[in-house]
């Protein structure tokens, strides 16, 4: 009988009725109980019955006690006797409703041990079941182990209740903020108010012809959310190599040419620029993998190592290989290209950060007279365009003209936007340091 109930998942009925007495006992903890235990976090069906019918009744402001809510039990089909004296057994097991900040502790250590254990279950018949090859069985469990971590279903209906308390606790995080933008700044305030910054869950897209600037972009977007969000921020580069990318941001942050850092001629009043740009940059956490084949699995792999996340930049789309690996390479490149952008877009939902991914564009514009990039532009188009929640191009009049009046004056050109309208957003470019910043308002605007 004993080995029996040893092959049990792991609960404390004793916990789960010392929650409940308390809330019996002194309804002033049914808040705290409310915001720490889910119905789910009970094992025994009886204890989350009647947890469920509390959530309830305290959702809708009923006074809470043992009358009431043995009232509603009856409502819901049970036994009226018996749920007294079951009542009555509850309040009588718990010592005091003062510790059920304890109890509610070892029933949550309790119930996600039985999680653990369920997934650990699952991962097992997959593995029995020969169907996925290893990387597959091996990015399931890290995705379910993330879940997991972060406190939240892999998968899962939720009422809308639940959905619009998380609404209410944003409004008053955003109400709490100094900033008018919702988001992480990208250091450009024009860019920023048209966007409403870099928001959580948010896939961007960056595209551009070659020598646009795309990346001077997304590194000053990089550092900016380095030096000021608090956060860790990613960069993954399949085209640069850190060495490179190092040098473009001590180049950005000391406003030393960057010639002048690719020659090594520099002066001594250089070498102090750069000494107190390498310590701001050391400040921040800034972290880069330069690693040319990865897969939106490998990157999402590694993103959820770093703690305290805040924003992952990839440069660029094309060059990522499929998830899919190398048996994928009879499919064409627009499937392909359609994969990983769906795969980044849940990257960026699961990580619950703006993923900004740059990408480059189809001869398209060059053989326009004007040569504006439009979103028929991107190349293996559709499936990003529909995936990113923001897509932007960046265009210099000057690259194509040498005479034009808009010397290294860039457009920032907002073509899809989910949080606002479109629009085109004009940046100073800064070709000696390869970075962008707003322009000065040199005029009234009237």
């Amino acid at each position: 009988m004993d080995e029996l109930l040893s092959k049990q998942m792991p609960h404390s009925v004793t916990a789960e009725q010392a929650v409940l007495g308390s809330v019996l006992i002194d309804a002033r903890c049914m808040p705290e109980v409310a915001e720490a235990l889910r119905p789910e976090d009970f094992y025994m069906a009886q204890n989350r019955e009647i947890f469920e019918t509390m959530i309830s009744m305290f959702n809708f402001s009923e006074t809470i006690d043992p009358v009431t809510v043995a009232n509603h039990m009856v409502q819901r089909g049970h036994e009226e006797r018996a749920t007294r004296e079951y009542f009555l057994q509850l309040m009588q097991v718990t010592p005091t409703a003062a510790n059920v900040g304890e109890y509610v502790g070892i029933m949550k250590d309790k119930s996600l041990l039985r999680r653990i254990a369920e997934t650990a279950g699952d991962l097992t018949a997959l593995v029995q079941e020969g169907s996925g090859t290893a990387q597959e069985v091996l990015e399931a469990a890290e995705q379910r182990i993330y879940a997991i971590r972060q406190g939240r279903s892999a998968q899962g209906l939720e009422h809308i209740s639940t959905v619009i308390l998380s609404v209410y606790d944003r409004l008053n995080e955003l109400a709490a903020q100094d900033s008018d933008i919702p988001g992480l700044s990208t250091g450009l305030p024009d860019v920023d108010r048209a966007i409403a910054g870099l928001n959580k869950s948010d896939l961007l897209l960056l595209a551009a012809r070659p020598g646009m600037g795309k990346t001077s972009f997304a590194l000053n977007v990089l550092l900016h959310a380095g030096k000021f969000s608090g956060k860790a921020v990613v960069f993954f580069s399949l085209e640069m190599s850190r060495e490179q990318l190092a040098m473009r941001l001590i180049s950005g942050e000391s406003f030393v040419d960057n010639k002048k850092l690719v020659t090594g001629k520099l002066s001594e009043d250089d070498w102090g620029k750069i000494a107190a740009a390498s310590a701001a940059l050391n400040r921040t956490n800034i972290l880069i993998d330069d690693n040319p084949s990865l897969s939106v699995a490998d990157m999402n792999a590694k993103c959820r190592r770093v703690d305290n996340l805040g924003l992952v930049v990839i440069d660029y789309l094309q060059l990522m290989t499929s998830a899919g690996g190398p048996s994928r390479s009879s499919d064409n490149r627009q499937q392909v290209v359609s994969d990983i952008s769906r795969a980044l877009k849940i990257m960026a939902k699961e990580l619950n950060v703006p993923v900004v991914c740059l990408s480059q564009l189809s001869r398209g514009p060059e053989s326009r007279s004007d040569k504006r990039p439009m979103l028929s532009d991107l190349r293996e188009s559709g499936a990003i365009e529909q995936d990113a929640d923001i897509v932007m191009f960046l265009y210099r009049d000057d690259y194509y003209d040498k005479e034009s009046e808009a010397h290294n004056i860039a457009e920032c050109i907002i073509a899809k936007n989910r949080h606002g309208e479109t629009g085109t957003v004009e940046l100073q470019w800064l070709p000696e340091y390869t970075t962008f910043s707003s322009i000065e308002r040199r005029y009234e605007e009237y």
